[in-house]
């Protein structure tokens, strides 16, 4: 199939579902998507793709947005499930059950989260304690995992449980899906200084999951870890889907709208920062496109971690900008502080751009922080030493923890 093809396939879906029908068209818009092999153009037929070179998947996000209104974003729709889990599950998962699963994480019916980080091994993922014991066609699990995005809303779990202690840190883990919904899994909601509770602490007392749901082989669990983690790298530090889009824009729309008494030295300089920001967010935006054709073709390379820690450091910048073209209005946050269960952003500019100010300090840190993508570019890329790893080649067991 050419691109001119595709455009057509991608218009005459346009055709058949309209996005923009009075009502929310989102699940039988993208699963009109996915059926038509458009979700994932690089994945095989019948799995949301049509085995074409991931670059095309440019072209249907480019006919969705000209043909259409309303365009419901990947990283908005499930982010966890489509930016990480999609490959994961396509590379590792069993056949059975594959297109199901893959179905439902693109429409958004079954919401993904990552079980990852716990309170003894945050950036040393490879040192957690999560034991699962193998009960004949089950693997009972125990142990806590913490802030796990979604977790509260989630159908289905990525993690990374200790499956054999005897082996040092890296090799004896071992991956799986977990349904969130099992009997004893327990969800407990993490305050953020938004006043929402989009991140969680997840405790696991004696759940059982099934070997079927166990991704790649037992032992494999740090090499889809890894690939997994490359995955989120890439959705996070993707930027815009088009120029001119995201954050950046919201900042151009504050500038151009917001009434503010400046002096012509204070204008000119202000334009010159948002100047300077434009630039460096179109460059991460072509960073990710590149990072995300890398990825949809099996070959996760250092791109990941250059746009994650650009994405971090730009994100930051940008709406710490709008707050400076806000000037005193940004100091009042209207959403005030109560707990909430779900992302409060607003069409508004103004407050959308005051609860991003404060939710973007996560930036650098979710994902992996700004340190360890640092140290993954210096080692991997520019060939530095590595730091020094005592414990790399220590059975698990042996290893002091705090």
């Amino acid at each position: 199939m050419n691109e001119s093809e595709l455009r057509e396939r991608t218009r005459a879906l346009l055709k058949e579902v309209n996005p923009d029908a009075k009502g929310d068209q989102r699940i039988p818009f993208r699963g009109a998507q996915f059926d038509r092999g458009l979700a994932w153009v690089s994945f095989p037929e019948g799995l949301g793709g049509l085995g074409l070179a991931p670059k095309l998947q440019t072209v249907v996000q480019d006919e969705l947005h000209k043909g259409a209104k309303t365009y419901y974003e990947d990283m908005l729709v499930n982010p966890i499930g489509i930016g990480m889990g999609a490959a994961v599950v396509l590379a590792y998962g069993r056949e059975e059950g594959k297109r199901e699963l893959l179905r439902r994480m693109f429409t958004g019916e079954e919401i993904w989260c990552q079980l990852f980080s716990e309170p003894s091994a945050g950036s040393d993922l490879a040192g957690l304690a999560t034991r699962a014991v193998r009960d004949g066609d089950d693997w009972v699990l125990n142990g806590q995992k913490t802030w796990t995005t979604l977790a509260h809303i989630s159908k289905w779990g990525l993690l990374v449980a200790r499956t054999n202690p005897d082996l040092p840190k890296h090799d004896g883990l071992s991956y799986f899906m977990l349904d969130m919904q099992a009997p004893g899994v327990e969800v407990r909601p993490l305050y953020q200084i938004t006043g929402e509770a989009e991140f969680n602490e997840v405790f696991l007392n004696d759940v059982r999951i099934p070997q079927k749901h166990m991704l790649g082989e037992e032992g494999q669990g740090w090499k889809v870890a890894i690939a997994t983690l490359m995955n989120e790298r890439v959705a996070l530090g993707g930027g815009a889907s088009k120029k001119g889009g995201g954050p950046i824009a919201v900042l151009l729309e504050l500038f151009e709208n917001v009434e503010a008494k400046r002096s012509p030295a204070e204008e000119a300089l202000l334009r010159d920062r948002i100047a300077k920001l434009y630039i460096e967010a179109e460059l991460l935006r072509l960073t990710g496109i590149r990072a995300k054709a890398a990825r949809d073709s099996n070959v996760v390379g250092p791109e990941g971690s250059v746009g994650k820690v650009a994405q971090a450091e730009i994100g930051k910048a940008i709406w710490e900008c709008c707050a400076d073209v806000l000037g005193p209005d940004a100091l009042v946050y209207e959403h005030g502080y109560e707990l909430r269960q779900g992302s409060t952003s607003s069409p508004n500019s103004r407050l959308h751009a005051k609860y991003t100010l404060l939710r973007s300090r996560a930036y650098s840190i979710e994902g992996g922080t700004s340190e360890i993508m640092r140290n993954i570019l210096g080692e991997r890329v520019l060939g530095l030493p590595g730091e020094p790893r005592v414990d790399k080649d220590v059975p698990w067991k042996e290893i002091r923890r705090s």
